[in-house]
This record gives C-alpha cells, structure tokens and sequence, in this order.
C-alpha cells in the first residue's frame, strides 16, 4: 500500500473554484428531476426468481474485448515486469505547491497564462493586464490540449488549448466581485475561449517551448462562429444581434475536447448556464432544466453586454452548450457550433471512424444524473489531409441521428446495497442500448419537434428514459480495440436524500465521492451498433476500501485515486486518467494516473504525477516521448485570492499562481515508459 501523508485539510474543492468554474451546481437543486426509473431495476425484479435465489446472468453477457485476465488469475502475476509504456516507479500522493514527478523523468513549463503569442505583445505584466493584450495571450484555466505534429519525430506540433472559465478573484488584487470594473470584465471574455500556437522542442529533450507561426491564433467571446446543423436558424436561436440564428459570437465555459480523424479539434461547452441572468421570474422549465436561474450573476457581465441578460435576450443562452469544431491547420477558417450534437453541458465529444466509414461521436453531459450521447453521421469521411477534405469531414457532424444510452444492470436489485460491493458475480456490468432522439428535422421524442430535441436535448433524454449516470465527463475510444471508456467523475447525492435515484449497477455508490471508469463495447465491436455491453473497470476510492475495484488487480499495489475527469491512450494501449477530485483524497493533491487494460497487469494503477496545491489535473496528451499536461487554478484554496496567494508556482518568488501547460519526459533521450 502506498503511504498516505499525515493531513488536515478542508475536504473538497476551494469554495471560489466551485462558485466561478460551475456556478455552485453542487449547491444548487439537481437539474434532473425526472422521474424516470432505472432500466436495469425494473430487468432485475422482472426476471429475479420467485424463491428469492440469485441469478448470475453473466454467461449471457459479453465481456469487453479488454478483459483479457480474471481476479482470480491476476494475483499470480503480480511482480511482473510492467507493461510497455508503463515503466515507472509511482509517485506518492502528497500536498506539495510543486508538479511532483517520477525518478528519472524532468519537467519544464510550455505556456503560462499571459504568455504572448504573436510578435511585439508585452509580457505578462500580472498588476498591469488589460483587454487589448489578453486577447493576444495564453488564456486563463487551460483544460483541454492538444497537440497536432507537424513532423514525425513530433519536434514540432501546433497546440491547442481549451480556457474554461475564469477566477476573477485570483486574476485581480482588490477584486470586488460586486462591482468589477469595465476593464476586468473585457479581460475575462478574452481570457476565456481557445489558444493555438506553434510549439517545438530539441531532438534531445522533452521540452517544447511556444513559438510564433502562421497558425498562432486566439479564439475569445468576440470571435465568430457559424452555428450549422438541423438547428441552425431555429427561431429558438434568433436573438437581435443575430436574426439569422446563424452567427455567434464566441465559445464559453470550453472543457474537454477531442481531435478528430481529419486533424479538427472539438471542443465541449459546459457550464455556460452560470453566465446568464435575471432567469428568475421568465417561467420557463426549460432554463430551469440546465440551471439557468437566479437574478444576478457572479461575474456581473449583464452590466456590460445585453446579452448575457435573459430580460433582454432571452434565446441568447440557446446559442451555448454546443460542441464546436475548429481547424487549427487554417488560421482563418470560421470554428462551428453543431448542433446534431445536441445541446447539453457537454464535457467532450470524441470521434471514431465505422467500417463503413460513418463517423461516431460519443459525449457524455457533465452534471450529477445527467446521461451519455452517441451520434452517427450519414455522410462518410474522405480521407487525406487536404484542405478539401478537412472541409468536407467538418460537415458530417450536421447530419445523422443523436441517440441516449440506457443501461441495464444484470444483478438482482438487492446486491447493488449502495457500498460498492461487488454482486454475487464478481462485477458491476450488464447490457444497454441506444435510444435514438432525432435525426434531421424528425423527432423521436413524443411531443417534441427535431429543433426542440436538440436545442433542449436533456428534456428529450427525460422522456425517453435514458439512465441517469454520475457525471459523465471524458469520454474516448480505445484506438485499437474501439472499446469506449467513460470517466463518472461522482456524485455525492446519489441516494442521500428522498427523491434523488439510488444506486443502480452502473452507478453502484450512494453517496458517491470517488467516481468509477466505465468500459463499453459495441455489440459486434461494432461503431454502428445500437446494443452494447458494459462494465466497471475501476471502482475508485481508496485501496485500503474493501467497496472499491481495480480491474481485478491487488488492490495493495496500486495508488489510490478520486474522481477521474479526463482519460487519454497512449501508443501502447494503456490508459490514462487525470482527476478533479475536489479534495475528497483527503485533501491530497490531484494526478495523472496509468494503468493497463490488458493482460496480467490489467488494473495496475499507478500516479505518474501530481499538481500543486488548489490545482486540477486536465487534458493531458501523452506521446511517445513526452507527456503534457494542463495545470488548472493552481492555488485556489479556501482563504486565498490575489491579495493573499498560498501558491507561487510556477514563477516562485513572490509571483501569483498561473494556470499553465506543463511537459515531462524521461531523461536520456528515452521514450516514456520504457522498460530496462
């Protein structure tokens, strides 16, 4: 077991990163208060025997196609050298205001908020910052990244970057979050939004470094995009700066993302609920169902621009919760909103590629028993890396059909008693489907028109019965197997109060603070299927918890770990998670965590790093020498703010704290991971 650190800090997430980067959900009424009941119970009390036994039902089941070893094969294993890729003494975890690494491996910053990135910008000036300059800097709160290569020992690559949200708090000394001034707020619209740039490194470290190029470029709340889709010019998107319904100004709330096959970045906008006010008073279940309420604002924007006031531009919050697609290969390119992706707070959209060449897209909507989407195209992708094709591939997202998943569990209702106690037959999985909401202009959701599914896509999933899931956040696909891995952050108010759902199969904790990892495989491993299977693959927590799973693994082996947020690959096959645990390790620091889905060492976790104090682990890319990652609100801890910081880094002295882009690499011109 790894030593756990001596603590005594606050439990959860600083109360300013809850209150700027999501608008207090936590504290909020849920969203969903359907009423519709977990699939899998109603399966389980139909088909349970009348004598009470329990009925296994695994033999009728699939396993993922990852599911290579049983538990009860693995312990044998243990002491194996480690997979490829995975070579690494693990990081313990720990409070440090530092990016703790492992043995043998350096660091080095790639870009900081307020770095320039076109000639003849000033450098960050923190007690001089103004509008002008922020919208030709590195934006603030990276998450998602990215990195396209341009060459094929990956010297050179464009990076692209997503900016939540802001901190105001942290970004000014003397911030009055009452009365911000003019000057502030410009500042935060063009601190939120996209960054792409150049970045390069030497053949002899892992150290890339930002650079001027032709395809630099800032995407904030004033850049244009066109909205594009069986939504687009909706009356429900018509506002009176936009009476086409077809042009938007600016992207928000930018949380995780994807790169697609044809080289375009996708990115999710979340939790843009909380920028809009004077809610109150409309009426209107529909704002209601995505946390659209209140009178005032956080922020206060409605002081500055009409549009964020819903008394005076009521459809202006439809024009946000989109997936957007830009091209960062074309500098002056027009990024798109579309929405046959529907509108939700999307965490992610990730694409793959059928047998027939349809593209499939999964996002899952990140709030506590919210659900998981798939879309697939009618169109089919051209391959190639011209500029034609990326155009081409750009519009296969605007036409096909949406689905929602609906699980069902194969345990009796009784075994799932809330703990996370495995069921009788080892695992917490079963089967599901994919329940189709709208393709084109036609609605499958009794009393909804097509334009009604998408653009309030959660009360379609309401109606149809979709399962009700614990946050689902990053979602991507294995590139070799397809199996698609979906990161359940948490829910701490699964089963705690009358009225909110209990625990299912797929959601197996009451009260559930640590979050699981799902796995699902199409049926046939098939893109296209609309049957799957499914089942956990980590259960997290804390190792030393009998209620908690890792892929079967020895549970004294491995790194504890909390609320997974953000999952990537790596060359390799192996998984890789970052956390947003809020704290719940007891305060400790988040990670970046790997482990493999195959063979022996499948569920061998291990923390590969750590993020400073009041930080958050996001988007990280791992490639074959090098791995990135975005170290979000570095500092934001009870009590502190500009005037009062508890963090230095990455500056040190008496510099205030920066969200940045951090790379590790393993000395001595090796690749990461390698074994010997």
């Amino acid at each position: 077991m790894i030593p756990l650190p001596l603590v005594n800090h606050r439990i959860g997430r600083a109360a300013v990163t809850c209150e700027y980067r999501c608008g207090d959900a936590c504290f909020h009424d849920v969203p969903n208060t359907s009423g519709n009941p977990y699939f899998g119970d109603l399966l389980s009390r139909r088909t349970a025997l009348k004598a009470g036994a329990v009925v296994a039902a695994t033999a009728a089941v699939a396993l993922p196609a990852t599911a290579t070893a049983t538990a009860a094969a693995q312990p044998e294993a243990q002491g194996h050298r480690p997979p490829r890729g995975l070579d690494f003494t693990p990081v313990e975890v720990n409070t440090k205001d530092e990016v703790v690494i492992p043995e043998g491996y350096e660091q080095g910053i790639v870009i900081r908020w307020g770095d320039p990135l076109f000639p003849g910008v000033p450098e960050f000036d923190f007690d001089h910052q103004t509008a002008a300059k922020q919208e030709k800097q590195f934006g603030f709160n990276c998450d998602f990244a990215a990195i396209l290569p341009l060459d094929p020992l990956e010297l050179t690559g464009i990076m692209v970057t997503n900016h939540e949200y802001t901190s105001e708090p942290h970004m000014f000394r003397g911030y009055d979050p009452n009365n911000p001034t003019e000057e502030q707020v410009k500042i935060a619209w063009a601190a939120h939004g996209l960054s792409v740039f150049m970045i390069k490194r030497s053949f002899f470290s892992g150290h890339y470094r930002p650079g001027f190029s032709r395809y630099n470029r800032r995407i904030t709340l004033h850049t244009p995009f066109e909205v594009r889709g069986p939504a687009a010019g909706s009356d429900l998107l018509k506002t009176s700066a936009d009476p086409t319904g077809r042009r938007v100004l600016g992207t928000i709330n930018n949380c995780s993302g994807g790169v697609t096959p044809w080289g375009t970045i996708l990115s999710g906008e979340e939790n843009f609920n909380q920028y809009f006010a004077n809610a109150a008073g409309r009426n209107d279940p529909r704002l209601s169902r995505y946390g659209v309420t209140g009178t005032a604002t956080t922020r206060k924007w409605e002081r500055f621009d009409k549009r964020w006031d819903l008394a005076q531009e009521p459809n202006e919050v439809n024009r946000f919760g989109w997936v957007i697609e830009l091209d960062p290969h074309d500098p002056d390119s027009t990024p798109v909103k579309h929405t046959a992706l529907g509108r939700f707070k999307h965490e992610t959209a990730n694409v793959r590629i059928a047998e027939d060449g349809r593209v499939v897209a999964y996002s899952g909507d990140d709030e506590r028993f919210e659900y998981i989407y798939k879309f697939i195209s009618n169109g089919k992708v051209k391959h190639g890396n011209s500029k034609a094709a990326r155009r081409h591939n750009m519009t296969l997202l605007d036409d096909g059909t949406l689905y929602v998943a609906r699980f069902t569990g194969d345990s009796p209702p009784a075994e799932i008693d809330g703990t996370g106690k495995l069921p009788a037959d080892g695992r917490f999985d079963g089967t599901g489907e994919w329940i189709p909401l709208a393709a084109g202009d036609r609605s499958f959701v009794p009393g909804m028109t097509a334009e009604e599914v998408y653009v309030f896509t959660r009360i379609a999933a309401d109606k149809v019965g979709a399962t009700k899931m614990d946050r689902p956040e990053d979602i991507q696909c294995h590139p070799r197997t397809g199996t698609v891995y979906c990161a359940l952050t948490n829910n701490v108010e699964r089963g705690v109060t009358a009225g909110k759902e209990g625990p299912t199969e797929p959601n197996p904790r009451v009260n559930n603070r640590h979050g699981q990892v799902l796995e699902l495989v199409e049926r046939g491993s098939d893109a296209l299927a609309l049957r799957f299977d499914w089942d956990l693959f980590l259960v997290c927590g804390f190792p030393d918890d009998p209620n908690t799973y890792f892929g079967g693994y020895d549970k004294s082996q491995v790194s504890p770990i909390s609320s997974p947020d953000n999952v990537a690959f790596d060359r390799h096959g192996n998984l890789w998670i970052s956390t947003d645990a809020d704290g719940k390790l007891d305060g400790l620091n988040d990670g970046l965590y790997a482990v493999p889905l195959e063979g022996p060492e499948r569920g061998h976790l291990k923390l590969f790093l750590t993020v400073p104090r009041g930080a958050e682990t996001c988007g990280p890319v791992i490639g074959e020498r090098v791995v990135t990652v975005c170290v979000q609100h570095p500092g934001e801890v009870d009590g502190a703010n500009a005037d009062k910081p508890v963090s230095n880094w990455p500056d040190r002295g008496t510099a205030r704290p920066r969200p940045s882009v951090v790379a590790v690499w393993r000395k001595g011109r090796r690749q990461l991971g390698e074994i010997g």
